[in-house]
């Protein structure tokens, strides 16, 4: 087994843990959320360039751009 087989464990953790920083009402945290939801999307990224998923790739570039748009709202929120 490859170490990229274990690259979708701490994307997954970090997915979870960046959709529970989202719903904070706290804006330090949602940021945090969107530096994290931003890192899982990296590694999902390299996890699905090893397994060749290229839908799960292409979804991960956009729900990036999403990412980046709610970075921004919430730094007018601040």
């Amino acid at each position: 087994m490859s170490y990229l087989d274990w690259v979708q464990w701490p994307a997954m953790l970090v997915t979870v843990f960046a959709a529970w920083l989202i719903g904070s009402q706290r804006p330090s945290r949602r940021m945090t959320g969107f530096v994290c939801f931003s890192l899982s999307n990296m590694l999902w990224v390299i996890w699905g360039v090893y397994v060749e998923a290229y839908a799960l790739i292409v979804l991960q570039a956009f729900l990036f751009l999403m990412n980046l748009r709610g970075f921004k709202k919430n730094l007018d929120v601040n």
